[in-house]
């Protein structure tokens, strides 16, 4: 493939009815991302310049640190590029024109496409796929020699066109000196009564230019996206592709297809990850680390050797360092668990600092938010090798010194000394005969 960079630009402005939402059909949440970045991401990959996001101008404030065009009023995907038209200034190479709605679009099938068009030195090329039901697709309409000859809407189509297999995804490779002027011949005589795009392939044609078609091997990754059911088949699309990768460097899923790893999370190899995990945001899992089942972590960093899980939940600002251990109905929050230290079960575990080889009882909790000294959240330190015991809870700011020792059930408000056990309970009292009179 040539190293010269394409430019590129992505079609979000619809609203995408079909969703049955108020959210924009692009803005849409897969794996910790809106639909519309995960094509951007693919862009970026190729190192397009300039990459520019037609949107609507109600979606321009969402575009921060992205070039937008605006399409004042949604007239179809022509009208929808045409308002680009003005970003891309005098480029005259290749212009990827991509669709915001295809999330599982990956980098190497567009170098493919690039790869296609600038072999076959076409004014355009279309990626082009054949999926188990044609549906509403714009069918491929091919001539004696494979170039393609029309692209012709669902709606707009015969019998006969509409029993052709191939169908457009709406991402396209363009010449740009070519694609402008082919731009300018669009009308609204069709069904819809838009600017089709198809229109300009069209045109391109009937000018005597060469149009090829690249067949996407796999369908999926050409797919878009116009219902929820749609969405969700993406997303497990993207999940299994995810996953794959982190297999096949070294990590363990137990169960691929319920284990969910969002695009940003690190994994280093020798790791191990059990049924029905989430990992989400820029969370880091260390060598050595058993994470779940069951287990929900989100921007958290997780150790060398540490064990998460099952049934347990680390929040942001969570670092538990090696050997360490988050067991069954553990939350923990904006806390550093040292090495060795163990939460086991049944606590939260809020801004706090927890020491070395400390082992945490069942039933502790940080109570964390004191209104009384202010606003915002106040930490509690717990030292090294601290021993608490059941049913605890450490009233922050609080501080517990190494070696320390706390009774079960004490209700902590001042601060341990190292090496002393606090008893913070009510002396337990027995009233005899006191069930006899209650009968």
């Amino acid at each position: 493939m040539s190293n010269q960079k394409p430019a590129a630009v992505v079609l979000a402005g619809g609203l995408g009815t079909r969703m049955k939402s108020d959210t924009p059909k692009h803005f849409h949440q897969i794996l910790g991302r809106r639909m519309v970045d995960w094509v951007v991401a693919a862009a970026r990959a190729l190192d397009a310049d300039p990459l520019v996001v037609v949107t609507s101008p109600q979606g321009v404030a969402q575009f921060d640190g992205i070039e937008t065009a605006v399409q004042a009023e949604p007239r179809g995907t022509g009208d929808a590029l045409a308002a680009a038209r003005q970003a891309f200034g005098d480029v005259a190479g290749d212009l990827l024109v991509l669709s915001g709605d295809a999330p599982v679009v990956s980098p190497n099938l567009l170098r493919e496409l690039l790869d296609t068009h600038r072999r076959e030195g076409a004014a355009a090329t279309i990626l082009s796929f054949r999926p188990r039901d044609p549906r509403d697709y714009g069918r491929v309409i091919r001539g004696g020699n494979g170039s393609v000859r029309a692209i012709v809407e669902a709606g707009d189509a015969s019998p006969d066109e509409l029993a052709v297999d191939e169908v457009n995804s709406s991402i396209y490779v363009f010449a740009a000196d070519r694609l402008w002027p082919a731009l300018e011949q669009l009308d609204t005589t069709n069904e819809q009564g838009e600017l089709y795009l198809t229109d300009a392939v069209r045109a391109l044609v009937e000018n005597g230019d060469h149009v090829a078609a690249y067949v996407a091997p796999d369908p999926v990754e050409a797919e878009g996206v116009n219902t929820r059911a749609e969405l969700a088949a993406a997303g497990a699309a993207l999940r299994d592709r995810i996953n794959h990768e982190h297999m096949l460097a070294g990590v363990t899923i137990v169960d691929p297809q319920t284990t969910w790893i969002e695009p940003d999370v690190e994994i280093e190899p020798d790791a191990e990850i059990h049924p029905f995990t989430v990992v989400r945001g820029k969370s880091k899992i260390s060598a050595g680390a058993v994470v779940g089942p069951h287990a929900v972590v989100v921007d958290a960093e997780i150790g060398p050797g540490a064990a998460v899980g099952p049934f347990c939940y680390l929040r942001p600002g969570t670092h538990l360092e090696g050997g360490t251990k988050a067991g069954t109905f553990v939350e923990i929050k904006n806390s550093r668990i040292g090495a060795g230290a163990k939460v086991p079960h049944l606590s939260y575990i809020g801004d706090a600092d927890v020491g070395e080889e400390t082992n945490i009882g069942a039933g502790a909790i940080t109570a964390n938010y004191r209104p009384e000294l202010g606003a915002g959240k106040f930490r509690t330190s717990i030292g090294r090798n601290v021993h608490t015991a059941s049913h605890n809870v450490f009233v922050a700011p609080i501080t517990i010194g190494d070696n320390a020792w706390v009774a079960a059930g004490s209700v902590v408000t001042k601060n341990v000394p190292p090496g002393a056990l606090a008893i913070a309970r009510s002396h337990q009292v027995n009233k005899e005969g006191y069930g006899d009179r209650k009968r």
